[in-house]
């Protein structure tokens, strides 16, 4: 099974979440390391503010920029590449996971899925700024466990489903192709 794992660069919580799902037998989207030799998106690479190296990211507000500049990075070829491989991973996905806190990207990530159909959970943070529209996910997980015994139910329910035909399609519960 294939999740989708949505968060920030601020978020330090993200990569341990990524490799607690790999560990428990899953693929994950890491959209800091998206494929072997790629670090992944980041506005620096299209003129935006820098990340200081020794402090880590940007505080939050400190890489606004001017709607003209923002205009012009992300209609960069960079980051229509870097859209591109992180939208792909998202239509690929059967699961996705948003990791609390991030930004207006994750969370418009999570929404496309919820609207697609795709089952979703929110990884909590501790203490929690109330959000009345998370009621509209299918898990909301005050620990990692949880998220990944979400996950381990998910991808049970889902093999249990599968009903291969002879030439290997997936034709469903019933039989017929979906």
């Amino acid at each position: 099974m294939y999740v989708y794992v949505a968060s920030s660069w601020r978020n330090p919580k993200q990569p341990h979440v990524v490799d607690t799902i790999r560990r428990a037998g899953f693929e994950a989207y890491d959209f800091r390391n998206p494929r072997p030799g790629s670090h992944g998106f980041s506005w620096r690479d299209v003129g935006g503010p820098a990340d200081d190296e020794r402090r880590g990211p940007l505080p939050k507000g400190a890489d606004h920029v001017p709607p003209a500049q923002y205009l012009e990075m992300v209609n960069h070829p960079v980051a229509v590449e870097g859209f591109r491989s992180d939208f792909d991973a998202m239509r690929a996905a059967d699961a996705f996971v948003l990791v609390l806190p991030c930004g207006k990207s994750a969370h418009l990530e999570l929404g496309w899925a919820a609207g697609a159909g795709v089952p979703t959970a929110i990884l909590l943070e501790d203490p929690m700024e109330p959000e009345l529209m998370y009621r509209m996910t299918s898990l909301l997980a005050p620990e990692l466990r949880d998220v990944v015994t979400w996950l381990e139910r998910l991808d049970h329910d889902r093999r249990a489903r599968v009903i291969p035909d002879v030439a290997g399609r997936d034709l469903g519960l019933y039989g017929g192709l979906r």
